[in-house]
């Protein structure tokens, strides 16, 4: 039986496919080898079904998001949290350097720097 995880997303996946990379998206979304995919839409074709096949692998086509290059070659995505985390740390960091900036100009030495220099 195949098992369907709900966290996985249907691509198409354009550098394992022969044409456009529709039935490898699919293989890979239902854990099932691409060539069985390919033989049930040409058996499908051959069994009248030609009409439904094509306009079904032309919607899915243009309405499937090719799979980025990083994923395709196997690279770890990061995950929600991960990618919040480092959105945190950058905010962080922001924060620290505007109140270094706000604490500097606020200062005494600014003050005395910029009436040197109106000098």
């Amino acid at each position: 039986m195949v098992g369907i995880d709900l966290n996985k997303k249907l691509w198409r996946i354009p550098q394992r496919g022969m044409v456009r990379g529709v039935c490898a998206g699919i293989a890979q979304y239902l854990d099932v080898p691409v060539k069985l995919v390919r033989i049930l839409m040409v058996l499908s074709i051959f069994f009248g079904l030609a009409l439904f096949t094509l306009v079904a692998y032309i919607i899915l086509t243009f309405a499937l998001d090719p799979m980025p290059d990083n994923l395709a070659n196997g690279e770890p995505q990061p995950t929600n949290g991960e990618l919040l985390d480092a959105v945190d740390r950058e905010l962080a960091a922001g924060e620290k350097r505007l109140r270094e900036m706000e604490r500097y100009v606020t200062s005494d030495a600014f003050t005395l720097r910029s009436r040197f220099r109106q000098l």
